[in-house]
Order: C-alpha cells, then sequence, then structure tokens
C-alpha cells in the first residue's frame, strides 16, 4: 500500500475499544429507563400521598361528627381530637367497656338493640355515663376471688388531663404496658379478702382491658385519643365500694 493509500485508510477498532463503546452504550441505555421509570413512579406515589390525606380528613371529619357529647378544643388540637374521636368511637368501642354496661349506655328509642319500635332509628348514646366506667366485670381471677373489677374512669379531672389526670407518659405506658397505676387488684399475700388477685394472674397489671392488641397501635393514634379523651366532660362515677371511679371534675 503506498503513502497516500495509508494516510487515508480509517483504522479499525480494537477489541477492547469495541468493549468500552458496548458497555457506554448499556450504561446509558439503563440511565434512560431508570430515568423513565422514576417519571412514571412519582405521579403515583404523589397520588397515593394525596389519598392518604384525604383518608385521614375523611376520618377526622367522622370522628367530629360522631362525637356523642360536647366537646372542648381549647388549648386542644382539633385534628387530633377528630382523629381520636374516630378511634375511640367508630374502631374501638371504648364507651362498652367504660361505661355501666348495656343497660345504660344508649338512652330509650335510641338503643339500636331495641325492635324497632321503640327504636327510633338513631343511636343515642347517653352522655350521664360516657366513658366514666363503673361496669362490672367481676367476680374475676383463678378462683373468683375479686368479687367486682370495674372498668375505669376515661373522663378528664380538674386538670384536664383524662383517667383522672394522667400525663400522656402515663397513657402511653397503660396501653403499651398494661400497668396498673391505681393498684387497686394487687396479687393477694395472704388469704383472698375480695380485693386482691390470685397467680397466675399478674396484679400490677390491668386485666379485661385489651392493652395487649392497643399496644400495637402509633404513638400518633395513643396521642390522638388522648387528646379527645381530654377534650370530653368530665363525669364523677359515684359507685359504692369502687372509689377509684371517682373523678374530681372542680
Amino acid at each position: 500500500m503506498n503513502k497516500l493509500a495509508r494516510l487515508l485508510a480509517v483504522p479499525s477498532l480494537s477489541t477492547k475499544t469495541r468493549s468500552i463503546f458496548k458497555l457506554l452504550g448499556a450504561s446509558a441505555a439503563l440511565f434512560a429507563i431508570t430515568v423513565f421509570l422514576v417519571s412514571l413512579k412519582a405521579p403515583r406515589a404523589s397520588a397515593e400521598r394525596e389519598s392518604d390525606r384525604d383518608h385521614d380528613e375523611r376520618k377526622i371529619e367522622i370522628g367530629l361528627n360522631i362525637a356523642p357529647v360536647p366537646l372542648n378544643f381549647e388549648r386542644r388540637d382539633r385534628r387530633l381530637v377528630g382523629l381520636g374521636s374516630y378511634l375511640v368511637n367508630a374502631q374501638m368501642d371504648c364507651n362498652g367497656c367504660h361505661s355501666q354496661g348495656p343497660a345504660t349506655e344508649y338512652i330509650g328509642p335510641g338503643n339500636p338493640y331495641l325492635l324497632s319500635p321503640p327504636y327510633a332509628g338513631t343511636q343515642i348514646i347517653n352522655p350521664a355515663t360516657y366513658l366514666g366506667g363503673g361496669r362490672d366485670f367481676g367476680p374475676f381471677g383463678s378462683h373468683g376471688e375479686l368479687l367486682h373489677l370495674y372498668s375505669r374512669n376515661l373522663t378528664p379531672d380538674k386538670t384536664g388531663r383524662p383517667a383522672g389526670g394522667l400525663r400522656f407518659e402515663q397513657f402511653l405506658t397503660i396501653l403499651r404496658t398494661g400497668k396498673d397505676y391505681d393498684q387497686i387488684h394487687p396479687n393477694c399475700t395472704g388469704a383472698p379478702d375480695g380485693n386482691c388477685l390470685l397467680p397466675p394472674f399478674n396484679g400490677d397489671l390491668l386485666q379485661v382491658m385489651p392493652w395487649p392488641v392497643h399496644q400495637n397501635m402509633t404513638e400518633h393514634d395513643i396521642r390522638a385519643i388522648y387528646e379527645y379523651l381530654s377534650s370530653i366532660p368530665c363525669i364523677d362515677t359515684d359507685i359504692a365500694g369502687a372509689p377509684v371511679l371517682r373523678n374530681d371534675c372542680q
């Protein structure tokens, strides 16, 4: 080949060079695909977040509408109160246990368990017993030794804190561990006297209350329940032999 031909000849690519070009091309293609997939996913994720917010707002709206008693919003988060009401009244049926029982839970024609008539078609929860405690679950214990086990009063006292003045940290501990701060049904140290529990029941823990289920709730939801219980009217439930139900409302 003469000199001119050698100058005009296009050099062939080496195997190594061709491999580099192939790698660069594959990387560019992978990058383009990734960008495309992200662009598809982003609007969907945004829509899902928007849907979650709408769902929460709907819960708050329902909670505020179904609260059976007047609510005090002073120095309280209205959205948390609404969510708490939804949890307490639409999901957990707290009043089913923390009232004085089915006989007084509803008022007259507002009792949905009755035939229609007398049931008028609209539930009317009795505000005089709402979350004031006093339902008797006794006799209770390994040999029925605890003569009465009353559900506690969840309404706020004069401090504005629920369940007779519990701080949020205490309320959270109760729902997480079942700790009984009142210690009114300890384990028996001698013969049963009607107010103590025999093993294997743990007198340090609240019995009957489904705290083993509630402990799985998020702290945000527990805070909402606390906020709602802080906003309801105080009830001073007076049952002979159950001083723990008394509440200092003034």
